[in-house]
């Protein structure tokens, strides 16, 4: 057992530094947010005045507010499934040895490690009304400018760039699959599919954890893309989320504590959503 002296040094030498990194660049923000959320304090405001629990009870009662919280699930969903989904095709179709395969894992990752408003511009180019999407199928869809498509653009757009951080990780996870089970159960006459059913896809159960925990963060703190490609529109409100709505009131409105307050709300939605499905998933971990 180490001495007091040599405990206090470890805390001091290892643990101090990283508490402090972490108390200064998360902790302080969200303290410091909220409480200008108890305030009706503006970038420009002097004198902010305490006004309690005021700009909670009215953001629940605010159809913008309730609206972009609305487009925020459906955002959210939809980045959620469809790369969780596509992701695990690419990575079985990809779960195998040769320099082809090699090449083709790093490509699917590259939309990954590029900027999102480098990624929105280039959709942006060929989703336009005379872009390269309608041009080269003979169409005349308003992918961006469409009320009724444009989130779903979005959304697949997200799905697009996320896709390869999803196959990678199932990836990882594939590789990992002892092969005598899988052996084993085809000398017992399972087929390909059984196989997957019964033997690989229970083993993937914390690439699926981590995978939809990452995707669902993504989808409630998305801003980028939506502030390149549409703006929160077209018309009024249809892809806004709560954090482009958090950017928009804070900075343009000048109002900080409302924005403040949305920021908090948002973090809380998004603390009991992960906190619910690393539950759900890490149990279904557990029984396997």
């Amino acid at each position: 057992m180490r001495p007091p002296r040599a405990r206090l040094g470890y805390l001091l030498s290892f643990v101090a530094p990283g508490v402090l990194v972490y108390a200064c660049l998360v902790l302080a923000p969200i303290l410091l947010s909220f409480g200008y959320s108890l305030t009706n304090a503006g970038l420009f405001t002097t004198r902010p005045h305490f006004v309690g629990l005021a700009n909670y009870a009215s953001l629940l009662t605010d159809t913008a507010f309730l609206t972009s919280l609305k487009v925020t699930t459906i955002l959210t969903l939809i980045i959620v499934i469809v790369p969780n989904v596509a992701g695990l095709g690419v990575a079985v179709l990809l779960d195998r040895r040769g320099r082809l395969y090699t090449m083709l894992r790093g490509v699917f990752f590259l939309p990954v490690v590029l900027s999102s408003v480098v990624v929105s511009v280039v959709w942006m180019a060929m989703l336009q009304d005379d872009g390269l999407i309608n041009r080269l199928f003979g169409l005349k869809v308003g992918w961006l400018s469409d009320p009724d498509l444009a989130l779903f653009s979005i959304g697949t757009i997200i799905s697009w760039q996320m896709l390869g951080f999803c196959a990678v990780v199932y990836l990882a996870a594939l590789q990992g699959v002892p092969q005598s089970l899988l052996e084993a159960a085809a000398i017992d006459g399972a087929s390909a599919w059984t196989r997957f059913r019964r033997v690989t896809w229970p083993l993937l159960a914390p690439a699926l954890t981590l995978n939809t925990v990452m995707l669902l963060i993504t989808g409630f703190k998305a801003y980028d893309h939506i502030q390149v490609l549409t703006a929160g529109g077209p018309g009024r409100g249809t892809t806004a989320t709560v954090a482009f709505d958090v950017i928009q009131v804070g900075f343009t409105a000048d109002r900080t504590g409302e924005s403040s307050a949305m920021a908090i709300l948002m973090l809380v939605i998004i603390a009991v959503a992960s906190g619910a499905v690393l539950r759900v998933l890490g149990r279904r971990e557990v029984n396997l």
